[in-house]
């Protein structure tokens, strides 16, 4: 304990605010695990910064007393990225919310690491633009670049990494740097910004990014399409894709999860799998393709609220399934296979998901070929912790077999480190001379990313 007033007294005198720099058993337990199903462990202290200038002083201090420090957002990840596993400090970036600018004629705006994705779509949208990428929470904007966050737009639009242009980060001794700029394209360097999108927190800390904007389309449609099987409606999406059609959005629910919904929300969907797509034309199109491969409803709505209606139902489905089970967690795979490879793997899925005896539904922006199977669990119950482990890893072996991804969306965290370590081999030994190179002490949330 004595070490950890020292902790909080040095921190003190850095943020010299008692509010700002926190034992307090609530706020460390807020800080200690994210929506995962991944043991929760407390930081020893929390510091709630509120500007670079804080954030650089924290990290110099850090990393000169070889303390471990792991950046916090909204705490909405799925793979324990913000679990500071080793303890020290749990460094809160939510005060750093500032939407610093909008510029409609360049399309971008520059938000602060705090800022969440609604803050920026009302600071957006009165010039008539967006920022579409949208996990479903509303996540700060700097956790979403250190996750390669993406979500139902993905499709149409891409994620984190085909939105953010330039950063301000500031690097494990303090440093702060600056990377990419306010144009949209630029071949000068080695592409840094990138390499911090998606890092986790484990090679620096994002505060500020400039990201791209887009227009707000002039015309969206909604359809839904319900289906025989899982399978037929992964075979319809391919359809659409392949024959070119611009959806924005293409979401697989299976009949699991539709009965969630149904109970959770207070919708009256059929039990049965769904596609819920979003499009702005050739809805004609659409409808024949479904319908060739035996869609047994199909439905389309233009109506803002309907639509907003339908889309806040997808967005609501990690939860509703939770509470089929209260008290339960859920392991939420997140695998990715290339598109004439996703009817197949979600059979896969399917039988394997059956036969381990566990419960769950599939969910999928299966435009861009990314599932998860959301299985509930007892995280206290080792027997249905393993049970839930080896089924994922069946699935991630039989998506990396088809030439997927272990990982979508979701990242590495520490919950994928061994399928990492399956994908990539002979990347491992890069990817930790670049950590060592911009961490050697290894303060920089360890234990994640990296095997």
């Amino acid at each position: 304990m004595a070490v950890v007033a020292d902790l909080r007294a040095a921190l003190l005198r850095l943020v010299p605010d008692e509010s700002r720099v926190s034992e307090v058993e609530s706020v460390l337990d807020q800080h200690a695990g994210d929506l995962s199903y991944h043991e929760p462990h407390r930081p020893d202290v929390v510091v709630f910064a509120e500007s670079t200038a804080e954030v650089s002083a924290v990290l110099a201090h850090a990393n000169a007393a070889g303390v471990p420090v792991v950046a916090f957002g909204a705490g909405t990840s799925l793979e324990g990225h913000v679990i500071p596993l080793h303890g020290g400090i749990s460094l809160d970036l939510t005060r750093m919310n500032a939407v610093v600018a909008v510029r409609p004629d360049d399309l971008t705006a520059t938000v602060q690491a705090g800022a969440t994705r609604s803050q920026l779509a009302a600071a957006a949208g009165p010039h008539g633009l967006w920022f579409p990428v949208d996990p479903g929470a509303d996540a700060t904007l700097g956790g979403m670049a250190a996750t390669n966050a993406s979500g139902t737009t993905t499709v149409r639009y891409g994620g984190m990494r085909a939105h953010v242009l330039a950063l301000e980060v500031v690097l494990a001794d303090g440093r702060v740097i600056r990377t990419g700029t306010r144009a949209v394209k630029t071949s000068a360097g080695y592409n840094l910004t990138e390499l911090f999108v998606g890092s986790e927190g484990t090679l620096g800390v994002i505060t500020e990014l400039t990201l791209r904007l887009h227009p707000i389309p002039e015309r969206i449609i909604v359809a839904r399409a319900a289906f025989p099987s899982v399978e037929a409606a992964c075979r319809a999406a391919a359809a659409i894709i392949g024959a070119g059609v611009l959806v924005t959005r293409c979401e697989l629910l299976d009949a699991t999860t539709i009965a969630a919904l149904n109970a959770f929300k207070g919708t009256s969907f059929p039990e049965s799998p769904y596609l819920f797509i979003e499009l702005g034309s050739e809805l004609e199109t659409v409808r024949e393709l479904a319908e060739d491969e035996g869609a047994t409803a199909f439905e389309s709505e233009t109506d803002p609220t309907a639509r907003a209606r339908m889309w806040d139902a997808r967005h609501s489905a990690l939860m509703a399934s939770l509470a089929l089970a209260p008290g339960s967690k859920a392991m939420t795979t997140d695998v990715a296979v290339p598109l004439s490879e996703l009817a197949p793997a979600i059979e896969h899925a399917r039988a394997a998901l059956d036969a381990s005896g566990l419960r769950g539904g599939i969910v999928g922006h299966v435009g861009d070929g990314n599932f998860h199977l959301a299985f509930l669990l007892d995280p206290a119950d080792a027997e249905s912790v393993r049970r839930a482990q080896a089924l994922n890893t069946s699935l991630v072996e039989d998506a990396l077999a088809r030439g997927g991804t272990c990982t979508g969306e979701h990242g590495i965290g520490y919950g994928k480190l061994g399928y990492l370590a399956r994908e990539h081999p002979d990347l491992l030994d890069l990817y930790r001379g670049i950590k060592e190179l911009f961490d050697p002490n290894g303060i920089l949330n360890p234990g994640k990313v990296v095997p």
